[in-house]
């Protein structure tokens, strides 16, 4: 199981299951989304996601596109974001984590857009796009 919360503390939910092996994102949405140099990510079934406290923080932004992107409409803290095209999976910011992974992110997606004064120095794989499956 793990546990998260937002910054301000007023969202905290906990995941009963398996988190995917987590990736940093470059892609220029996640890094305007979390207004950081890439974003830490993992896949998450929503059924194993409960939300313990918060609801009624919770605010969502939507793109054209069906990506909707959930975060604390208090702190501004990114929560998760979902995909009409992926239903039943969130893809959960990993920052918002107070239990401890055993292990981090293990490849960089989508570095064909990067930030391009970001130098990757970790060995970790890197994918132009998104990982193959």
């Amino acid at each position: 199981m793990y546990q998260g919360s937002c910054l301000c503390g007023a969202i905290h939910y906990e995941i009963h299951g398996e988190l995917s092996a987590a990736a940093y994102c470059h892609c220029s949405r996640c890094r305007k989304a979390n207004g950081s140099v890439f974003a830490a990510n993992a896949t998450v079934k929503e059924s194993e996601f409960r939300l313990l406290q918060g609801g009624e923080a919770l605010k969502t932004y939507s793109t054209v596109a069906g990506v909707h992107r959930v975060f604390c409409g208090q702190c501004g803290a990114p929560v998760y974001s979902k995909r009409d095209s992926g239903p039943g999976f969130l893809r959960l910011r990993l920052g918002l984590l107070d239990t401890p992974l055993a292990q981090g992110p293990q490849q960089h997606i989508f570095v064909g857009s990067k930030a391009p004064w970001y130098e990757i120095h970790d060995g970790l794989p890197q994918h132009a796009e998104r990982a193959p499956v």
